[in-house]
């Protein structure tokens, strides 16, 4: 889980016949199946579908017959659609809503007239959808730089609507008219996720519940199915604590990756630009994942596993203070949100508004950030302001939480990896403690020798 380089084709679905070798017809990679008419990998299938969706114009910088392997095949997207064409990829086995899984799939290969071609290679085809621009891209293959950010804060102590963790583009809250807002709120989307006025009366309802409903139908709410039942008397080890956390970060990162295909914005943005945001926030939508729709099973049965194991002398004096900045971090935004009692809608908003950090260096499309950025920072301000009246500061709190998270996730890529298990230990016993202590009337603090003696 560690290694994100492989990120890349988890975004699509592998093919049903696990066994098959054959190669691509397109690069010469190993072919994982039928992918629009031919055998092809999962690389070329994604290219494929997303030169098409987003009606992509490319460039040959050579001579338009440039070689494609699975080494060279990033060097020249001109050439590398072309030969999906001319090996007879079937563009109209593509679902017309963007989503993932083809249509019409017992159509085999197309053969497709020169012109034809040429058509589609100028976009000529494409100008006859008068609702969709003609994008010109070049040749920058499907590299990208995953590199994260630092843990930004605007000016003020506030995050910004533009860029919830920047500091430099800091943006007062208050300087915002409600018209600025249904701006961004009511913009022009496509038609994956466009509001249906028909569905809602707005004298009682916001519009912006139809792209809250959005987000909370991407996300997986099903209990976590990694096994975290121990038997009674048994003494869990550093190493099986420690192998237990790896196999739940990973259910959790698919599940991350299982939610960003399901966003409705999922078909806008490029694969370069949606594996670099992943490979830049995976950590901190785990984090926010865990202390809001998993918390209940975080608490209960991962706390029960972690007070059956015992620390040796040796862990408890190797504590670092970069293990112990990060421990009173968790716990005070554990109280946070418990405080706050995160629903759904707001977890699903915090979530997308933190995934849509332009900031990440490496991306393509800034603006288009940005835009989708501001737009549901104002969805979760309108949502909060309706269903909360008596809490005028709830959507600052709940934004407030988001530079938190960033910075314990910068901060726990410093804490040694044989720490983390008495790290979660501590973690989990105070946040228990609390949850005691809010039910009696008390509510326990936490020191560095409380936390890791229990």
């Amino acid at each position: 889980m560690y290694v994100l380089n492989s990120l890349l084709p988890l975004f699509w679905s592998p093919s049903d016949d696990q066994g098959d070798q054959r190669s691509c017809l397109i690069c010469g990679d190993r072919a994982t199946g039928l992918h629009y008419g031919i055998i092809s990998c999962e690389g070329c299938k994604g290219f494929f579908k997303r030169s098409i969706c987003n009606k992509r114009v490319y460039r040959c910088s050579r001579d338009k017959n440039c070689e494609m392997s699975r080494k060279q095949r990033n060097r020249c997207q001109y050439c590398r659609l072309l030969k999906c064409l001319q090996m007879g990829m079937n563009r109209k086995a593509i679902r017309e809503d963007g989503m993932p899984g083809g249509r019409n799939k017992s159509i085999g290969p197309v053969q497709i007239s020169d012109e034809e071609i040429e058509r589609i290679m100028s976009g000529q085809e494409f100008k006859d959808d008068a609702n969709m621009p003609e994008h010109t891209w070049g040749n920058n293959g499907d590299s990208s730089d995953h590199s994260s950010p630092g843990n930004g804060i605007s000016e003020g102590n506030q995050p910004s609507p533009a860029s919830t963790l920047s500091s430099s583009r800091s943006l007062e809250l208050n300087g915002y008219t409600t018209a600025l807002r249904d701006q961004y709120i009511s913009s022009a989307m496509t038609t994956h996720y466009q509001f249906l006025p028909h569905l809602f009366s707005y004298a009682t309802q916001p519009q912006s519940y139809v792209l809250i409903s959005q987000l909370v139908a991407a996300e997986e709410l099903a209990p976590l199915s990694t096994p975290m039942m121990i038997e009674e008397g048994y003494r869990v080890t550093q190493v099986e604590l420690f192998a237990l956390l790896c196999r739940l970060a990973d259910e959790l990162l698919f599940r991350q990756i299982s939610w960003i295909k399901k966003l409705p914005f999922f078909c806008e943005l490029t694969i370069e630009d949606y594996t670099c945001l992943l490979s830049a926030n995976w950590q901190e939508l785990i984090l926010l994942s865990c202390l809001t729709v998993y918390s209940a099973q975080v608490l209960g049965d991962l706390a029960d596993v972690t007070a059956k194991y015992t620390p040796s002398d040796e862990e408890l004096q190797g504590f670092s203070e970069d293990g112990m900045d990060v421990m009173e971090k968790l716990i005070y935004l554990f109280r946070k949100f418990h405080q706050l009692k995160i629903s759904n809608e707001e977890y699903a908003c915090m979530k997308a508004i933190n995934f849509l950090n332009q900031d990440v260096r490496g991306l393509t499309n800034v603006s288009q950030l940005e835009q989708l950025n501001k737009r549901y920072w104002y969805v979760c301000q309108d949502y909060t302001e309706f269903k909360y009246p008596h809490q005028p500061k709830r959507f600052h709190e709940i934004m407030m939480c988001l530079p938190e998270i960033r910075c314990i996730a910068g901060k726990l890529v410093n804490v040694p990896l044989e720490q983390l298990p008495l790290l979660f230990k501590a973690v989990l016993h105070s946040c228990k403690s609390s949850l005691n202590g809010y039910r009696t009337g008390s509510c326990p603090g936490v020191t560095k020798d409380t936390a890791l003696a229990n």
